[in-house]
């Protein structure tokens, strides 16, 4: 293993898609796939296969994919995981399986009912039965944040003894200060007589906001794999990103360690990974927010101005990002939207890149300049066709002194259907009208609006969650007019419960 090197591990298609809301099919993973390929990470966790059928197929499908990449395919301690987990990495021209087992005294205790000796068996046990499929065995020391530096040692030891070639130490809570988390990582290469056999990697939650600073410590102290996500995402608060580590290691050369990350490839998959998920990144995001590389305020204009590096400390063409980006409006043509699009991470040509364009040139008209988010949401467009369930009209008249009445009228797998409603608002009688059609009783659990915030003729974009048969469902909807994408998104949640 080279010392000055730290391998990356990204886990944003197995631990990134538990956020809900974020779920992707097989085709958009194998897209994540192929861009996290290209971008030069060296392991992807492509899913949990014993978990379900769609990720099971969905780990087959990346194996195929991808190349040069390690596959990875998550478990338990339990022999049908990995049997699972084995099973779907057949293709991998390089494949992992990674399981593991809850090793802090609460885990132990109250998760299995169990004592800390059955525990490490259960460890050893899991980790040679794994390596009867592969060579490559990662073991996971779950909660190992909370657990006792001396057992997590001996538990570690005894793995590696077994065959793991990787052991994972997860700050699976986020509990960690960076101090303590970088003393465990610290102590245990001090004290496991057979380290040198294995990598040790972190794998740090950001429940306080210390997911990239701990693992930074881990760095520093001896680790040299990092699992990490596209901006972030994961359960809770997310995970350590991957761009931030990627970053802080090529700005600190002192440091002596680099990655193998395409850093120019770094703002088109971050791009892509939010639109595919449906999850907006924060504009103050390090690395990839919008504001990343803003200057609003007049000192720090003046500053840039004069010298760039008063200011900013990353050229942002380092992460991909063209500080002279191509104004779109009703103007542009094919060759600018292309360009764009592409500077995004999304490559189209032909009868799809028209389509894009011809309804790029209607956004466009509506607005006095169409923006990143604007053409990503039109490039995910085509993903709505298949639908069985179509709007087809909507009309709302509503005003002050009027009560808000709406006419909608739907396509249903080539049928047509039409309703009318009221309701306390716009946005209420429009989905009053469609529940006339859509006769299921549906509670809406959550609706959010965002993206509108550069000014009245702003892409509205809608995620909202549905309640049916006690199961939640998750829609998407974006237009110029929000009664509009909130319908857009109602209809998507339907569409998910009736295939």
């Amino acid at each position: 293993m080279d010392k000055n090197r730290v391998y990356i591990f990204d886990t944003t298609l197995r631990d990134g898609e538990q956020v809900p809301g974020c779920q992707l099919n097989t085709v958009e993973k194998i897209q994540v796939a192929k861009a996290l390929e290209g971008l030069g990470v060296d392991v992807i966790e492509a899913g949990f296969p014993v978990s379900s059928p769609g990720d099971f197929n969905s780990v087959i499908e990346i194996s195929k994919a991808v190349t040069w990449p390690t596959i990875c395919a998550l478990t338990r301690a339990v022999e049908k995981d990995i049997d699972a987990a084995a099973d779907a990495l057949k293709y991998a021209k390089h494949k992992r399986i990674h399981t593991g087992i809850g090793t802090s005294e609460s885990h132990i205790r109250y998760k299995f009912n169990s004592t800390p000796e059955e525990i490490l068996e259960r460890a050893v046990k899991a980790v040679k039965y794994a390596k009867k499929y592969v060579e490559d065995v990662e073991f996971y020391a779950e909660d190992a944040g909370r657990t006792d530096n001396e057992y997590l040692a001996r538990v570690v030891e005894a793995v590696i003894a077994a065959g793991a070639t990787v052991v994972n130490i997860p700050d699976t809570t986020g509990y960690c200060l960076p101090s303590e988390y970088g003393a465990k990582i610290k102590y245990l290469m001090d004290h496991v007589q057979n380290i040198d056999k294995a990598t040790i990697s972190t794998h740090c939650h950001n429940d306080l906001g210390m997911a990239t600073a701990n693992t930074m410590a881990g760095i520093l102290n001896g680790a040299r794999q990092v699992e990490v996500t596209i901006n972030g995402i994961g359960e809770r608060a997310g995970n350590t990103s991957l761009e931030e580590v990627a970053m802080i290691l090529k700005c600190h050369k002192g440091i002596g360690i680099d990655t193998n990350i395409n850093t120019q490839k770094i703002y088109p998959i971050s791009r892509m990974v939010s639109n595919l998920m449906n999850m907006p990144v924060q504009p103050n995001k390090a690395i990839v927010g919008k504001n990343a590389f803003a200057h609003s305020s007049g000192i720090h204009q003046d500053g840039v101005l004069k010298n760039v590096q008063t200011y900013e400390i990353i050229d942002p063409h380092d992460v991909g990002v063209d500080d002279n980006s191509i104004v779109l409006t009703a103007r542009s043509g094919h060759a600018a939207v292309k360009y764009r699009l592409e500077c995004l991470g999304v490559k189209v040509e032909g009868e799809k890149l028209d389509k894009i364009y011809k309804d790029f040139l209607v956004l466009a008209d509506k607005k006095k300049q169409v923006n990143d988010d604007d053409l990503l949401v039109l490039a995910g467009a085509e993903r709505t066709e298949a639908h069985n369930i179509k709007l087809d009209y909507l009309q709302v008249t509503t005003g002050k002194g009027l009560k808000p009445v709406a006419s909608i009228g739907l396509d249903i797998s080539g049928e047509k259907f039409q309703a009318a409603d009221t309701g306390n608002g716009p946005v209420d009688a429009a989905i009053n009208a469609l529940k006339q059609i859509i006769r299921r009783k549906m509670t809406i659990k959550e609706f959010t609006i965002q993206n509108i915030n550069s000014g009245s003729d702003d892409m509205a974009k809608v995620h909202m969650q549905v309640e049916f048969n006690k199961h939640v469902y998750y829609g998407f909807g974006a237009n110029t007019d929000i009664v509009t994408a909130s319908v857009e998104a109602y209809i998507d949640c339907i569409n998910k419960f009736t295939k």
